[in-house]
């Protein structure tokens, strides 16, 4: 449904810095950048959108796909190691359903960043 999501952090590089190692085992790097943020995607094209802001918005919860489980352990340890705040260790979470394999983080301003992983072992 959505072709990019963009959302205001208010320090850009810290969050650069921490989006670009979290989301380096998913395939994920800067594919934008100049003077309206930076755009991250996988080859090339931006589906992320940071902007600097001061505007205290509301915490986000963004979840990325992550082709395996091993990808998302590797996000977990990747984004703890940018700076990140464990909020849910990987794992199944059958309350979502029998093979929702997640990790959650929280990112420099607070928002619940997620890598996913719907397929069976």
């Amino acid at each position: 449904m959505f072709d990019h999501v963009g959302f205001g952090v208010t320090h850009l590089a810290e969050s650069k810095a921490f989006f670009v190692n979290a989301l380096k085992p998913l395939g994920v790097s800067v594919a934008m950048e100049g003077p309206y943020g930076v755009g991250m995607g996988q080859n090339n094209k931006p589906s992320l959108w940071l902007f600097e802001t001061q505007e205290r918005p509301a915490h986000l919860h963004i979840a990325f796909a992550a082709n395996s489980r091993a990808d998302v352990d590797a996000f977990y340890r990747a984004a703890l190691a940018a700076g990140g705040k464990d909020n849910g260790a990987p794992g199944l979470r059958p309350q979502y359903h029998a093979n929702y394999y997640g990790a959650f983080v929280i990112g420099p301003d607070g928002h619940n960043i997620e890598a996913v992983c719907h397929k069976p072992e």
